[in-house]
Parts: C-alpha cells; structure tokens; sequence
C-alpha cells in the first residue's frame, strides 16, 4: 500500500468520489480541490441552446459537470427523454459518459472513446466521431468558462471540426474559478510540496492554481501522478520532481500511485 496520503486536486464534489475511492482500496486520500466550478453567470445561452437542439447533430460536452449543467437547464418537457432524434452525444472519457447515462441519455446515442482506451481526451473522441462531421454538419460544444463567463479550455477539437467543413456553436454551462486557500489547504500543500504526499492531477489548470495559491513553494522534492501526459508536462514544466502519467481509471491509478517509492 502507499505509505504517503493522495492529494486529490480535482473540484469539490468529483474529488469527494475519487477520496471515497480510495480510501476504500486502503489508501489514505485527502482532497485539495484546486478549480472551483459555479453556475454560468448568464442561464440564457443555455436556454437557447436547449431551444435550438434540432439546429445540431451532436452535442460535445467536455465534462461531467458540462452534462449535469447543460441537463439542470433543461425547461418543461426538454431533457434526456425529448432530445431530437439522430441527435449525438459527444464525451471525452469515461466520467463524461456516465453523466450522460445518468442524465437518462441512451447508450446508443453516446460516443467516446472505448472503456479500455489508452488516453481519453479531444484526440481520442475525434477518432471515433470525425466521419460523422462534413460540410453543414453543425456541432454544439458545451463547456466551461473563466471567472467572467468567456469560453475557457483547449479548442483543439473545434479547430478539428471546422477542418472537417463542419460548423460548431459553443455555450458555457460553468464556471471555473481558482481555489482561495485556508490554513488547513495551505498545510496540505506543504506536505505534498515536501514529498510528504502525492499529488493527484487530473487538469492542467489545477497545476496553474496551485502555482498562484503558492507562488513562494518549490516543487522539486514533490510526487505527483498525471491522468493525461499533457497534465504531466505542465507537472514537469512547474518543477516536480517526481511525475508518472496513468489512465484516469479506479484501478490504473491505484496501482500507479501505489507503486510510487
């Protein structure tokens, strides 16, 4: 078993699971969550996409919390069950599809990469939807936004789709805001700092949020695990000394964090 506790940096309610977790498998596991998530400042974008749903043939959420935000938005007789027909939805790993089967989305109108998939991310999830998209094909992505509402996050994919002579519509159904810092956070970052804990990072964003909490802290004796080798780059690039990169799955990155000197 891992002697040193897991950091778990994701936001509050998904890090809450993933402590849950595992502490279950035996793991001491504390969360530290380093994105704040809150409402979209404006609902009326998002009204108007549910109003519009039949304009698209896709639909591309970037999160778990881009589907539980999108559907909480959802008027009288909208929802999972009144989604036009042909209608797809897009997901990017595993967690983004269970929101949407529990949303009530059919299995059969979700893409995303398969369960035992080496990476889930944007690259992934275009190998299995890009021949869906050609010229007149219009996409919605439904995704995140920074502190004033404005769209935040990679837009690789979107670029891919206008490639493909696709047309894409974004609405930010979040926002993601950086952590304030107490004593007990500020604690727990020093003993991770100090190699007295591994860090888990699931965003990259979490990392940048972590360096401006704590600009004053050193990185080089810390211990972090990645859950894609972007994630793991940014952990390099802001000094830890320690970084694996492992599949976001229960099992991969108990196994990963518990091999960990």
């Amino acid at each position: 078993m891992a002697a040193k506790p897991v950091i778990v940096t994701r936001p509050a309610r998904e890090a809450a699971q993933w402590v849950r977790d595992f502490r279950a498998a035996g793991m001491e596991a504390l969360a530290l969550p380093l994105i704040v998530i809150e409402p979209a400042l404006d609902p009326a974008p998002l009204r108007a996409a549910w109003a519009h749903l039949a304009d698209h043939a896709a639909l591309m959420f970037v999160s778990a919390t881009a589907v539980e935000q999108f559907f909480h938005h959802a008027g009288p007789g909208e929802g999972a069950g009144a989604l036009p027909p042909g209608l797809r939805c897009w997901a990017t790993g595993p967690g983004t599809t269970r929101a949407l089967r529990h949303a009530g989305v059919p299995e059969e109108a979700i893409d995303a990469p398969p369960a035992d998939a080496a990476r889930f991310d944007s690259e992934a999830l275009w190998e299995r939807v890009r021949s869906q998209v050609g010229a007149g094909v219009r996409v919605l992505i439904v995704r995140g936004g920074d502190a004033a509402g404005r769209p935040a996050g990679r837009d690789w994919l979107a670029r891919e789709i206008d490639s493909a002579g696709g047309t894409r519509d974004t609405v930010v159904a979040y926002r993601r805001l950086p952590p304030a810092f107490d004593d007990a956070a500020r604690t727990l970052a020093h003993e991770g700092a100090a190699g007295r804990a591994v860090w888990l990072f699931s965003s990259s964003e979490a990392i940048a949020n972590l360096r401006l909490a704590l600009p004053e802290l050193d990185w080089g004796a810390a211990c972090a695990v990645a859950t894609h080798a972007r994630i793991g780059e940014a952990a390099r690039g802001a000094g830890f000394g320690t970084v694996r990169v492992c599949a976001p799955l229960r099992d991969a990155l108990i196994a990963s964090i518990e091999s960990l000197p």
